[in-house]
């Protein structure tokens, strides 16, 4: 007979000891941790007359799995519980809570699911509570849904009951700690060498570039390795829903935040506010994380108006549908805008559109990078530079291939002649 896991119901009486103790609270780390450890030696001495079966329960743990017990309950008193102990896990990139008792990881590209679980539904939301007021924002019955992240810069959506029938639901991506850089990219075989060298110079020329894809294309990672060429004398300010961007060369650095209302509806900061006044703060280049709604149009505007050089995101299935993503956000801020002043307000700001797209064996691939020409007959026009061909080897389980120049000419040179970067023609042969 299969013995049952006492793990989470442990876990609660372990703290119900430790909180005995009215200065357990204020006790440093070290020492916590210390009392945790007597307390858990404790519950194993009571369990010896009280409880056979936990007895048993507690005489097979391996030292491995009692260590995940003193851990746990550690950050059930300090941090965020179950949910502490795995975003301290490296290995995993993104966590996926379907209420208390589903927990979905990914590693390495793979979905898993954990064995553990929160002790109720009720711990959990308290835990959601938590994380979300430390950084400074609130979730309840009346703002069911919310965007945050966590201190080492997580991205967290929220999603609570009864609006998510399994419970509270959370999603966090994680970021690699020290940067993502084109040259890991190069690595991954995320990208090719050349394609990189004609990246960076369209960074340092001041090109308009939007980077798009689908959810977990790595848009947000490739931004973050683009950055990397803004050359560090110029200022540069980064507009997002919840920061995440690590740009790390740059001093002269302006980072801007969105702001829900508070409870009584008012106080929100959005992003198209912080478009606008960006603009006043004399940016060299604006960078908003991802635009997904009427602040298209601002964007499109400053980058129309001396912000060369801005950079960001948005989802689409290919750089084609990304224009017509574009209009589509652009009218749902300005209904009486005609689509053929969209249109050229889109073909006139933006310069390139790099998109990204996740494989079926789970890898990152820079799929196209595509100048958009000009306005003609009311359709914007492409001009594909770079196009990911798959070769002989791809198979079902591996797709295998390189982004390869398409060896059509740059119709626009003029800012790689403005910026004297006259070795833009080297790209301009296969």
């Amino acid at each position: 007979m299969k013995q049952k896991d006492y793990f989470v119901e442990e876990i609660g009486e372990i703290r119900a000891l430790v909180s005995r103790d009215p200065s357990y609270t204020e006790l440093p780390d070290p020492d916590l941790r210390e009392k945790i450890d007597q307390m858990l030696d404790l519950r194993v001495r009571q369990c010896r007359t009280s409880s056979p079966e936990r007895a048993a329960y507690y005489s097979s743990l391996s030292f491995k799995k009692r260590k995940n017990l003193s851990d746990t309950v550690f950050e059930s008193i300090r941090g965020l519980g179950i949910l502490g102990r795995i975003v301290e896990d490296k290995s995993i990139t993104e966590v996926m809570i379907n209420g208390y008792d589903t927990i979905f990881v990914e590693r390495d590209g793979k979905l898993e699911q954990l064995p553990d679980k929160f002790e109720s539904q009720e711990r959990l939301r308290n835990i959601i509570t938590k994380f979300v007021q430390d950084m400074g924002r609130s979730v309840n019955e009346s703002n069911p849904i919310v965007d945050t992240r966590l201190k080492d810069g997580s991205r967290v959506n929220v999603v609570l009951d009864p609006i998510a029938i399994n419970g509270p639901i959370i999603t966090i991506r994680r970021f690699p700690e020290e940067g993502m850089t084109i040259e890991k990219l190069i690595r991954y075989g995320s990208i090719t060498p050349q394609a990189a060298e004609f990246l960076e110079k369209l960074v340092r020329a001041k090109y308009n570039i939007f980077i798009s894809g689908g959810t977990g294309s790595g848009k947000t990672t490739f931004l973050n390795a683009l950055s990397n060429y803004i050359p560090p004398a110029e200022r540069v300010i980064t507009i997002e829903d919840s920061a995440e961007l690590q740009i790390r060369n740059v001093p002269n650095l302006v980072r801007l935040e969105t702001r829900n209302a508070n409870s009584a509806g008012a106080g929100a900061i959005t992003i198209r506010d912080l478009i606008k006044s960006s603009l006043r703060m004399r940016p060299e280049r604006i960078v908003v994380g991802e635009v997904r709604g009427e602040e298209a149009l601002d964007m499109l505007q400053a980058m129309n108006t001396g912000h060369d050089g801005s950079l960001s995101t948005g989802h689409a299935n290919s750089a084609e549908d990304m224009l017509s993503r574009l209009e589509t956000m652009v009218l749902s801020g300005a209904a009486g805008l005609p689509l053929e002043a969209i249109r050229q307000q889109i073909a006139s700001a933006v310069d390139i559109i790099i998109h990204l797209s996740r494989m079926r064996d789970s890898s990152r691939k820079t799929m196209e990078i595509t100048e958009v020409d000009r306005l003609e007959n009311g359709k914007i026009l492409l001009n594909p530079l770079f196009r990911f061909e798959e070769d002989e080897r791809t198979t079902r389980k591996k797709v295998s291939g390189a982004l390869r120049r398409t060896g059509n000419p740059m119709v626009h040179p003029d800012k790689f002649i403005n910026s004297g970067i006259y070795d833009y023609l080297e790209n301009q042969e296969g």
